[in-house]
Order: C-alpha cells, then structure tokens, then sequence
C-alpha cells in the first residue's frame, strides 16, 4: 500500500514511518520546507496549498500535524496558532482529497481525548459528548475540517489520542529526568485520571485502523486502564528506582503553564477505548507499570 504521512517528524510520525518502511511499505511524507528526498512533498497548509503528486496512488492518509499543545504557555497567541494549525492543515488536505478522482481508501487524522473535557470521575468512550473549555473545542474544529473528504465518500477516522509514552515523547521526556534525580513526584492532588497509550500502541491502532474497512468516526487510542496521577508518578517512580517525594502545586503548574494547566496536567480525563477493544485489537501494554519498566529499563 502506499501510504502519505503529514507529521512525520513529530514523535509519533517518525516511528509509524519507520514501522512502515520496515515492513516494505510505500510512504510519502509531506513537509514544508522544499523536498530533500526521494517521497517527500511540499505543502503550506497555512496558503492551504498541497503538491497535488503527493496523493498520486494513495490507498491510506495519515495526518499527525499541528502546533504543540503542551510544549509552551498559553498565550492567546499561542492558543490561536494551535487552532489554526490544525483547522488550516486538515482543511488542506480535506479539500485535496475531496477534490480527486483517485482518492483514498482512509484517511486516519489526528485528534485529541481533550474533546471530552475534563471529565471528573466519569469514564467516558467514544459515544460520550464534548466536553467544555478551549481543548474540546479545537477538537471539535479540527474533526469537523475533515468534512469535505468524507462528504466525498472517504472513509475518515478520527485518531483520539490520549497522552502518548515514550521516552522520546513530550510527557515522559521532560519527567524522566527530574525522576532519576529523585525530583518527581504527583501533579497537583494526583487524584486526576490520566489516559495514556504506550507509543508502540499508538503506531499499531494506526495501522490496526488501516485496515479495518467497518470503522469510521471516532476511535480512542487509549490504553484500556486510565490510571490516576498519583499512580502514574509512583509507577515511573519505581521505573527509574527513584522516591517520588516532590509533589508540584497546582498554582505552581498554572504559573508554568498558564491556562493549559488546568486542562492538561491537571484535568481528570478517564478515557476508555471502546471501539478498539470491540474491534479486537491486541495491547501490548495495559498496565502501567509494565509500560513505563518496559520503556525505560
């Protein structure tokens, strides 16, 4: 199959790219800088202009692109960018494709289980409603600018993420290191869920997905057991062979991270992953400790 990626040097894209071409796939990568390499193509999805060959015999599209949503306080400049480089790049490709031919078989595109809001002590799946605050509604844009190409008749399915861990990740990458010098310890009370997938996960319900000609609309790609965030810093904790002792305040969390504290890190989100476990797919982690030793031995 050929497969085009958009993405492709975020966390994720690159070990699903890497997973495809180690299985002899085909994949074209889009990117906005001029092409340095063989199945590379440009697009700027702020002009909303894509090179029309980089969807040439496409069977599966993947859209992992957008703006970091933890990675820098939220400014209203930064919550704009976000929004627009989801709406602008999906629109993009939505347009694209919808106005083919050829078009593909699926088109795989990114969200977020911030579409659910915080959602206490309920466990929420994908027949669940949004939820409130800026978070659900840049998902509930973004899902919605897939519009044009499954009006076309393109399978679409929305990739609800949950946090994704790996070492590389944006999560576990900042936390490791505070842990192994027995500087880590729960967020705010630690009583909040947490919905997380071990990227090894995450690149296999990609694929999973693919191939599943009966599954449209929403899937979360979350591990079956949310925990909370007090069980996941003592779960890394015992990872690294470290104390977790240091618990970080909310205010100090809402003075770093500005409005993203409070839907983010401290959000309770408690997420299941219906469709996938009614699909039959296989975790390779749903459990926690077993994830974060597996990762990080």
């Amino acid at each position: 199959m050929r497969w085009v990626v958009s993405g492709a040097s975020g966390f994720i894209g690159t070990a699903l790219v890497r997973a495809l071409r180690a299985e002899g796939e085909d994949v074209a990568t889009l990117v906005r800088r001029a092409p340095a390499a063989a199945g590379e193509y440009r697009w700027d999805p702020g002009r909303r202009e894509i090179d029309p060959a980089a969807l040439d015999g496409a069977d599966v599209v993947v859209h992992l692109s957008g703006a970091g949503i933890g990675d820098r306080r939220w400014t209203d400049e930064r919550k704009r960018l976000i929004l627009a480089s989801r709406v602008d790049s999906t629109t993009t490709l939505a347009d694209a494709i919808a106005g083919r031919d050829d078009r593909p078989a699926v088109w795989l595109s990114g969200s977020a289980v911030g579409y659910y809001g915080d959602t206490g002590e309920e466990t929420v799946d994908e027949s669940s409603p949004s939820g409130a605050g800026y978070a659900a509604e840049v998902v509930r844009q973004w899902e919605a600018s897939t519009a044009a190409a499954s009006g076309a008749g393109v399978r679409v399915v929305h990739l609800r993420s949950g946090i994704v861990l790996s070492p590389e990740g944006a999560t576990l990458g900042k936390l490791v290191p505070l842990f192994k010098f027995g500087l880590g310890g729960r967020l705010g009370s630690g009583r909040q869920w947490m919905s997380w997938i071990a990227l090894a996960d995450e690149v296999a319900a990609i694929r999973f997905l693919a191939g599943r000609d009966d599954i449209a609309g929403p899937v979360n790609l979350t591990a079956p057991e949310p925990v909370r965030n007090i069980e996941f810093t003592k779960s890394l904790a015992r990872a690294v062979h470290r104390p977790a002792v240091f618990p970080v305040p909310s205010p100090a969390l809402r003075a770093v991270f500005g409005g993203f504290a409070d839907e983010g890190p401290l959000a309770s989100q408690r997420v299941v992953p219906a469709r996938l476990e009614a699909a039959g797919f296989d975790f390779s982690f749903d459990d926690i400790d077993a994830a974060l030793t597996a990762m990080l031995s």
